[in-house]
């Protein structure tokens, strides 16, 4: 048998060769998050060059719910993706992405529709070129509407109605914005099925969606100048400019409103207190003070066993709460929130509770080091999502649609670290000098009013 300490030193000489060779993958990825940006044929496009075997790619288009002329079409034209083009049936396409070992996705936010794919970088050149024929040769046949995109939307929206927490976000973003980022991610009844989803309508959509200026071409894992040579190559049959009449729905600047709603439901307890937020560092409006007071209030604790350092996380009614506090970006505007979910009684003390704790952050009654603490972790979220390579693309992507700037985290972090006590506390401040967006879901007769928090609306 082998010694005891034979095995200890073994094992010690594991971790250490372990520990060097995580350090020596880590060095050449050390500034490689910075996104190149350029323009071929008329198509925006930024990369990275990630170190690694794999790339993501991504066409990020401006057509998130926000920008659907009509209810549901996002989600009728993300449900077509991938689907028959005209020179590739869904079969071929599905099987071709299979024998290279790919992974292809469509996803949609408020802001943009994006359809991804994941594979070995030598496989670039196909993965363009499947994202141009995409956008350029969708076919939006019926019978493919009727037996397999109508379905998906009717199950998604089962699922949005059987979520509280899901309607409580949505029903606070229509309140701050009401159309525009107001409008819910998913459809929220079956109206959009019967009276604007039909093909032609996606079809017409997709025409706006998929015209040069309104999308970007975004990559992880790519050298520049292969990602600009197949851009060049492969986008020559989209549209350059819109080619139906009209175009995209509030593209005007976001307005902030604020309000309450209130909806009786029995699968559960939900609160959304939310207020004006900072845009995406992309855009015109962008407050870092605001990530950092999000992460001040905080919520939930990401360390187990812990409540964390979180003024909320520390101060809710039972562990049995969930509490998290989020500062939602967009291009133009963003929303500020805290979305409590658990038992009525705990989520109408929680919410009392998070009123007063903005009011001690905006009367200076908190210490230094929260403030420091939150400062730290609001930069390792800004890094973190940066280098998330799905967060990387959408927020890259969204940016150049909008304003022609990828997202570069080093600026990001750069502007938290200049972020000051007095900032946070006016911030706070500001949020309480606001009119709130306050949404309850649930049992209605415990979850409270926004006048009953103090709160204007």
């Amino acid at each position: 048998m082998l010694a005891r300490s034979n095995l200890c030193r073994g094992a010690q000489r594991a971790i250490r060769a372990q520990s060097q060779q995580t350090r020596g993958l880590a060095a050449p990825a050390s500034g490689s998050f910075q996104y190149q940006s350029g323009e071929a044929k008329g198509v925006k496009f930024a990369s990275r060059d990630l170190p690694g075997p794999t790339t993501s790619l991504a066409l990020v288009s401006k057509a998130g719910t926000r920008y659907q002329p009509l209810p549901g079409l996002t989600e009728g034209l993300e449900k077509f993706a991938f689907r028959h083009t005209e020179r590739r049936s869904t079969l071929r396409i599905t099987r071709e992405a299979e024998l290279l070992g790919a992974e292809l996705n469509a996803y949609h936010t408020r802001e943009n529709l994006v359809l991804e794919a994941k594979f070995l970088r030598d496989d670039l050149p196909y993965f363009v070129e499947l994202l141009g024929e995409v956008a350029a040769s969708t076919k939006f046949q019926s019978h493919v509407y009727n037996e397999e995109v109508l379905p998906l939307i009717h199950a998604a929206h089962k699922r949005y109605l059987a979520n509280p927490t899901a309607m409580a976000v949505n029903s606070a973003h229509a309140l701050a914005f009401h159309r525009g980022l107001g409008t819910p991610t998913s459809p929220s009844s079956t109206t959009p099925y019967t009276k604007y989803l039909v093909p032609e309508t996606i079809e017409y959509f997709s025409k706006i969606a998929f015209a040069k200026p309104n999308f970007a071409i975004v990559a992880n894992g790519a050298k520049h100048e292969d990602l600009s040579n197949w851009v060049n190559q492969f986008f020559d049959q989209v549209p350059a400019s819109v080619t139906v009449e009209g175009g995209l729905a509030c593209t005007e600047q976001s307005k902030y409103y604020g309000g309450e709603e209130r909806i009786a439901h029995d699968g559960g307890n939900a609160m959304v207190l939310a207020f004006p937020g900072s845009s995406s560092f992309t855009g015109k409006f962008y407050k870092p003070e605001l990530a950092v007071l999000a992460s001040l209030l905080g919520g939930n604790s990401h360390i187990k066993w812990s409540r964390g350092f979180s003024l909320l996380g520390k101060a809710k009614a039972s562990d049995e709460t969930f509490v998290q506090t989020t500062s939602a970006i967009y291009s133009d505007a963003g929303l500020l929130y805290t979305l409590i979910k658990g038992s009525a009684k705990n989520v109408a003390a929680t919410a009392h509770t998070s009123v007063g704790v903005i009011q001690k952050v905006a009367a200076g009654e908190i210490s230094k080091e929260d403030i420091q603490k939150a400062k730290a972790a609001a930069k390792f979220k800004e890094l973190e999502n940066g280098q998330d390579p799905r967060a990387g693309l959408v927020l890259s992507g969204n940016g150049l649609v909008t304003g022609d700037k990828a997202y570069q985290i080093d600026e990001v972090a750069k502007a938290i670290d200049g972020v000051t006590e007095q900032s946070v506390k006016a911030a706070a401040k500001t949020l309480l000098e606001s009119k709130a967006s306050v949404s309850a879901i649930g049992d209605l007769f415990v979850l409270p009013y926004a006048d009953e928090l103090g709160l204007k609306v």
